[in-house]
């Protein structure tokens, strides 16, 4: 089974955590406006880090955080063989004139994110939707969107496939290129 290659490890995986949690800072001078909001499954991870990052550099000075499900706004909801499992969304709060960033670990087509904003409508009307990715694929999306925080660019074809793993669900902090599709 292909192992990948890391192409980000553990000690600058946490240097990019920490670096874009201080750029998350240098533009949300009012910590009370921000809303971090996970995509699930696997950006929820991310936002908790920086959630936790945040916390600790503003001497525990609290802002909204929440966990965003996007299974029924996805394009190809119907158009799968086998369904998507729903995770929750866990948002008790509105966005109503709020700066949402929304977080994911992977950037690729932009259809995850389409979705997402569809899906945070339910919440209200924010004042701004910003993007924070760990990778961003660059080639092949299928939307204009773009991340306004960024971990790092990967240039891979289409068989790649890049995966942000996580200490506490996958046993380390780090980043991996497949070289072609691995199986969940």
């Amino acid at each position: 089974m292909d192992q990948g290659k890391i192409i980000v490890s553990s000690e600058r995986f946490q240097l990019t955590l920490l670096r874009l949690a201080h750029q998350i800072l240098e533009n949300h001078l009012k910590p009370e406006d921000l809303c971090i909001i996970g995509i699930q499954e696997r950006g929820v991870p991310l936002a908790a880090r920086l959630k936790d990052n945040l916390i600790e550099m503003l001497g525990g000075q609290p802002f909204k955080y929440g966990a965003l499900d996007i299974t029924f706004y996805r394009d190809d909801f119907r158009r799968r063989d086998v369904p998507i499992k729903a995770a929750t969304t866990e948002i008790d709060f509105l966005v109503e004139n709020k700066n949402v960033l929304l977080v994911d670990d992977v950037l690729y087509t932009g259809r995850t994110v389409h979705a997402a904003m569809a899906a945070l409508q339910d919440f209200g009307r924010p004042q701004k939707i910003e993007m924070l990715c760990m990778v961003d694929r660059r080639f092949n999306r299928h939307f204009p969107i773009k991340a306004d925080y960024l971990g790092m660019s990967v240039d891979a074809l289409d068989e790649a496939y890049v995966k942000v793993n996580w200490k506490d669900i996958d046993g380390e902090d780090e980043v991996r290129l497949f070289s072609g599709k691995i199986i969940k």
